[in-house]
């Protein structure tokens, strides 16, 4: 009997994590540059003395979704979308180089060139981007950021740290929504990495697939509670029989 309350327990746990997924997934179909987030589980017999009779859910691997967003223009000099799976370098709260998708840039009040959430880009040096106090910002397909103070030439600032996950160097998404390298060590510049000024990438999250699938995982859900009802059910009759037996 406990096997059965075992395996619709962790089924239920398993949905639980998947529905969390889901709505954030939903919850984030508007920023820009975000990547769905994916969820898959597998099932594990639980390891002990005796026989393997008891299986439990785990998740097997939480990746994302590369697909690329939809491109959306604005005409803003600051917006700029990466070009097929390139990721911008930014400065993480910890002080580490991460990566993201979302390219609609700020100066700050210092003058140092920052995502939408305050962090500072890095240039190839891995070093943060200045820029002059009251100049025209311009930034190229290869990611060469320029200003122009006023009627002086335009003045070359450095080149936006552009990398490209393979195969080979995968990477992952953090607490913080930013993407790292799974070893944890910054990722070389890709210099064939290009951007388009005057736009941005949208969520690639489906909202209308989002939604049947926090449908269908509440179902799944109501499924592993009636599981765990039957099992009662069948424990107290069992225990009514063994009462009459004795």
């Amino acid at each position: 009997m406990d096997r059965m309350i075992y395996t619709a327990m962790t089924g239920a746990t398993a949905l639980v994590n998947r529905q969390q997924a889901i709505a954030n997934n939903l919850a984030n179909v508007s920023t820009n540059g975000f990547r769905a987030e994916l969820s898959t589980y597998r099932s594990v017999p639980l390891q002990g003395a005796g026989a393997s009779t008891r299986v439990m859910a785990l998740e097997a691997t939480a990746g994302h979704l590369e697909t690329p967003g939809s491109m959306n223009s604005t005409g803003r000099n600051l917006d700029v979308a990466a070009v097929g799976n390139a990721y911008f370098a930014v400065q993480g709260l910890d002080g580490l180089e991460a990566y993201t998708r979302g390219g609609n840039l700020q100066v700050a009040v210092d003058g140092t060139l920052t995502s939408a959430t305050g962090l500072p880009m890095l240039d190839e040096g891995g070093a943060p981007i200045a820029i002059p106090e009251n100049s025209r910002v311009a930034i190229a397909s290869d990611g060469s950021v320029s200003a122009q103070v006023g009627n002086e030439p335009s003045q070359l600032l450095g080149r936006m740290k552009l990398v490209t996950p393979t195969d080979d160097v995968r990477i992952k998404r953090g607490n913080d929504g930013l993407y790292r390298a799974a070893d944890g060590a910054p990722l070389p510049s890709d210099p064939e990495a290009r951007l388009k000024d005057g736009m941005l990438e949208g969520s690639n999250v489906n909202a209308i697939e989002a939604m049947v699938g926090m449908i269908a995982v509440a179902r799944q859900f109501e499924q592993q509670m009636r599981l765990l009802q039957t099992a009662e059910k069948n424990d107290q009759t069992a225990a009514q029989l063994l009462g009459l037996n004795g």
